[in-house]
């Protein structure tokens, strides 16, 4: 199609929705853009007065699309996942001019997050317009997620994704994109594309002359391109998308030619990258002088009536800014609130101790029925990971066992070969409502996790960024550890590096009541849980346990495998085995008694349990798989030296693994690993000092 096709094109879908649009319609469309607009050019006044928005990224130039975008949002049944530069799109969407000042100014009544968050991140989830992160295009897997609620639970709503063409050549939009178009979602994936991402021209980013075109190869996709600077051209593709989507169930690419009028941000110099022929090209395309002039030419509007309008857009302003300067500040006191939402509370087991009763069983059997236990407690718990629900396999280590064949296909499913998706997508339907739970299989050892990271991360500030209105209710299981001869990937164990991110609860159970018990309370509570499986004790009789029938362990709650008077050993997951039998050994060779603390939860920590038994003892080993170096046993060392040190008899010693990777041969695992050899060893001496 030439450019002359496609421009007539053009001028009959302006005509046609001119003829067709009502008056008020139409007027409602220029007082938005003139709103927006006015809002657009009076921010980085704000920051020149030190007022705030310290980041501002106008939008000037993608007017059309963004308009489209708010005006086909439904708040009842859709979901909007805006980005950085979708002020307007947000104001079209139903956002008011003095909500969007009180995010740029980072006023504790900001409905997106009580200035939590960056500035120029625009929401409302109690509209479904949801806070999303600063990475860029991070929510396409949310927006999915979402979507694959809305299909689940049958709503006639899509989920909307908007973002720029740059934000496209991140990973996990391909993996976003790949999976809606697997699972036929109702989602559309806007890209609004002005040529630039940052400084960085399109051309850096894809060989491609639009984004969108590296995606015609998928199937189950469409792709519809339109002329984001014309509200016509723009609205029309929105409405054809959310038609396509309604009718056919299947995810739309909406790819929309915009122009960036300004430079990216207010931290930015765009004449240092852009000639002063381009920026006046930019300006002589500006969408809403198109639109006024077309209002004005086609004779619904006078020039006169316009003006009022503008009038009338100058005092909404000025109005809403002063409502929003004198709004109250976000109080520091506040700062510790929304980190954890809270927990599932036992009222059988408020310690977590068992009581004698239930059947012996091994961890995995544990874990296995546990969940089978909570899927029938809960008709809205849902499961999928890598290999979960292959024929009867149940996955790597067969812990999903008989799940699918039970609670169906919708329930229980396979993911893509994609931790961010799993992860991801996990975040975005969970938004759907609270009643929602998700157990996830992060991936099929916890050593390959690192990719879901950034997704991992916006989950555990996803409570404390909107200020309480959302936190994902996700169950992230991890095979982990070693002693298999497993190698890299396969051996490792990460609880070290996820313990510096608050936000999320991570316990690691060594025993199957244990295991049960933490893992009810988990898929129970509110907010993210890393729930560690030590996959060396699945089938190990030292992990067997009686496990009474629905079985709860309070997160935060240490228990004690073996009482002592003479030294504290404090571990979790394997080595809690080999530290019982450590102890077993000294009592013969030392008459020694030591006492033995499985943690069992590590964020929350039982802090008393811990110092409790150091001041009995005055003696502290800290022991545990993962590396001695930044390792979690850290951690506690610094808890006991700063708390603890004026019952101390010794220093605090760690046995941990050696500060490499783990081998894959056997004689290189045993070297690098701990063990009953090393434990005792290291008790020893400190018994000794």
């Amino acid at each position: 199609m030439d450019k002359f096709r496609q421009l007539a094109i053009r001028r009959e879908d302006k005509e046609v929705m001119l003829k067709t649009a009502d008056r008020e319609t139409l007027r409602r469309w220029y007082h938005l853009l003139a709103l927006g607009r006015r809002l657009d050019e009076r921010a980085p006044n704000y920051l020149k007065q030190a007022l705030g928005w310290s980041y501002h990224a106008p939008y000037a130039g993608h007017d059309g699309i963004q308009l489209a975008i708010g005006q086909i949002f439904n708040k009842e049944t859709d979901h909007l996942f805006p980005y950085y530069r979708d002020m307007l799109t947000v104001l079209s969407a139903g956002l008011t001019a003095e909500e969007i000042i009180l995010n740029g100014i980072s006023k504790a009544t900001d409905v997106a997050g009580g200035g939590r968050h960056m500035s120029n991140h625009f929401a409302k989830p109690a509209w479904h317009i949801h806070n999303v992160s600063s990475a860029t295009g991070n929510h396409t897997l949310h927006a999915v997620g979402l979507a694959r609620a809305i299909k689940t639970y049958g709503v006639n709503g899509i989920a909307i994704s908007s973002q720029g063409e740059s934000s496209v050549s991140e990973g996990y939009v391909y993996e976003a994109i790949n999976g809606a178009s697997r699972e036929k979602l109702p989602v559309i994936f806007v890209f609004q594309d002005n040529g630039y991402g940052i400084s960085v021209p399109k051309k850096d980013q894809t060989a491609a002359p639009r984004a969108a075109d590296n995606f015609l190869g998928f199937k189950n996709l469409k792709v519809i391109y339109c002329n984001g600077k014309d509200v016509f051209n723009s609205m029309n593709a929105m409405i054809k998308a959310r038609k396509h989507i309604l009718e056919k169930m299947e995810p739309v690419i909406v790819h929309a030619n915009c122009i960036r009028i300004g430079s990216h941000s207010n931290s930015d110099r765009h004449e240092l990258y852009r000639d002063d022929e381009e920026l006046m090209h930019a300006k002589l395309l500006d969408p809403l002088v198109k639109y006024r002039q077309s209002l004005i030419h086609s004779g619904i509007f006078s020039e006169e009536e316009l003006s009022e309008i503008d009038e009338e857009v100058k005092q909404t302003v000025l109005d809403a800014h002063k409502k929003a300067v004198t709004a109250p500040d976000p109080d520091p006191q506040t700062i510790h609130r929304y980190v954890y939402p809270e927990p599932y509370i036992s009222e059988k087991y408020p310690e977590g101790l068992p009581d004698g009763r239930g059947e012996k069983k091994k961890l995995i059997e544990a874990i296995n029925e546990t969940l089978k236990a909570e899927f029938r407690h809960n008709p809205d718990t849902y499961i999928w990971g890598q290999d979960i629900a292959s024929g009867r396999k149940g996955g790597v280590f067969n812990v999903t066992k008989g799940m699918q064949d039970e609670f169906g296909i919708q329930r229980v499913f396979n993911a893509p070969i994609a931790e961010d998706y799993i992860v991801g997508t996990a975040n975005g339907m969970s938004r759907f409502n609270d009643k929602i739970r998700i157990v996830i299989e992060g991936a099929e050892f916890a050593d390959y996790f690192w990719p879901a990271m950034e997704q991992l991360v916006e989950m555990t500030h996803e409570y404390w960024r909107t200020n309480g209105q959302f936190s994902p209710n996700v169950v992230i299981r991890l095979a982990s550890g070693g002693y298999i001869g497993g190698g890299l990937y396969h051996s490792q164990t990460i609880e070290g590096a996820l313990s510096t991110l608050p936000g999320i609860r991570i316990v690691y159970p060594s025993y199957a009541d244990d295991a049960a018990g933490l893992l009810r309370t988990a898929i129970r509570s509110k907010g993210p849980t890393i729930f560690f499986e030590p996959k060396a004790l699945y089938n190990d009789p030292l992990s067997e346990a009686l496990v009474p029938e629905d079985f709860e362990v309070p997160f935060g709650k240490a228990r004690i495998r073996r009482t002592g008077d003479d030294l504290t050993i404090i571990t979790y997951g394997n080595t809690t085995h080999m530290s019982v039998k450590a102890a077993g050994i000294l009592a013969g060779e030392m008459n020694k008694q030591i006492e033995v603390i499985d943690l069992r939860s590590l964020v929350p920590l039982d802090t008393n349990t811990i110092l409790s038994s150091v001041k009995k003892t005055g003696r502290a080993l800290v022991v545990h798989e993962d590396k001695i170096f930044a390792g979690f046993g850290g951690e506690v060392v610094a808890l006991l030296s700063s708390q603890a040190f004026q019952w101390l008899d010794a220093p605090v010693q760690r046995v941990g693994s050696t500060n490499t990777p783990v081998g894959f041969n056997r004689i290189l695992e045993k070297a690098i690993l701990p063990d009953t050899e090393k434990i005792t060893e290291a008790a020893r001496e400190l018994l000794k000092y």
